[in-house]
């Protein structure tokens, strides 16, 4: 099999080993592919892998070797599915890899809020604490999480997770789902998402993005929240109207937000959050802790070798 990795930097920068891969075929291993390099680098390939790097109806159709599309991530919006469901050829994903990293970043964002642990250690760093007048000082309100209320949108795998990071915190639980669990989960209320925005002190976003959640938090549903609340998002940039949110924090009707996600990424320089007050940015890397990646390129290795045993695993394009 000749398989090509059309984008792999991100997935290795080089901290892993490719040799799972190479061990299934003649493997070629791009850091990244631009658009116009997809098709020359994939035109002879049996398996193609990608992350961001865009397989179209139109590009598909002009790989006549392609027998296998892997892509190395959860969300697989980049492979027309369709397409290749027509030609027999299987689109896989890694749908769980990340659940733990992505739960603990949920939490660094808001530890960050609480303490401001960076800011405080810069101030020591830049001299001010040797040449204060008293024996301690901080420049934000400091918060203690327990009996803070949580809300968490969308109570998938990462929801759960989440939620028992926030319990372990102390802190009250609510939860919204388009569908109900069942059971109902232990130390969680389940309600509607209007009740958990005004009730919840932190707001965590943890669902897919679909055409009816894409601006899910809007200048409505900001509305409706405390003006002392904080937002996170690790979960789709989408999911949240930028200028809306800006608009909230700027005027301080939001305490503050924490967002892993943008609508688009890299984020031009006029995105309105990256200059709103409060708002706190990380560049997609909820992902990205060695440990994730690894199980991430681990599976990537099962989903072709269980292709190579005719019974593919993981298939998104059924």
């Amino acid at each position: 099999m000749r398989i090509v990795v059309l984008d792999g930097y991100t997935l290795n920068p080089g901290d892993l080993s490719w040799e799972g891969l190479r061990a299934l075929g003649t493997c070629e291993i791009y850091e990244r592919t631009p658009p116009e390099q997809v098709i020359a680098r994939a035109k002879d390939a049996e398996i193609v892998l990608t992350n961001k790097a865009v397989l179209s109806e139109e590009i598909l159709r002009q790989l006549p070797h392609l027998k296998y599309v892997g892509v190395l991530a959860t969300g697989h919006n980049i492979v027309d599915g369709q397409t290749a469901r027509e030609r027999d050829i299987p689109v896989t994903n890694v749908p769980t890899y990340g659940t733990q990293s992505v739960a603990q970043m949920v939490l660094a964002h808001l530890l960050n809020f609480t303490q401001r642990v960076g800011h405080h250690a810069q101030t020591v760093a830049d001299g001010r604490w040797t040449h204060c007048e008293d024996w301690c000082y901080w420049d934000h309100p400091l918060v203690e999480l327990a009996g803070q209320t949580m809300g968490i949108v969308g109570f998938g795998r990462i929801g759960r997770a989440t939620g028992q990071l926030a319990l372990a915190f102390g802190m009250e639980l609510t939860a919204y789902d388009a569908v109900l669990p069942s059971p109902a989960p232990r130390d969680v209320k389940m309600t509607d998402l209007d009740t958990l925005l005004r009730r919840s002190d932190v707001v965590s976003l943890h669902c897919p993005l679909t055409p009816e959640t894409k601006h899910l938090i809007n200048a409505e549903r900001l509305a409706r929240m405390k003006p002392s609340a904080f937002l996170i998002n690790t979960s789709r940039g989408p999911l949240v109207d930028e200028q809306a949110l800006a608009e909230a924090l700027n005027s301080d009707r939001l305490a503050g937000a924490a967002l892993d996600v943008l609508s688009v990424e890299p984020p031009p320089a006029d995105n309105p959050l990256l200059s709103a007050k409060n708002c706190f940015i990380t560049p997609h890397i909820a992902w990205a802790t060695r440990a994730a990646r690894q199980r991430l390129l681990e599976t990537v290795v099962d989903n072709i070798e269980a292709f190579l045993a005719g019974g593919p695993k993981n298939v998104v394009n059924c």
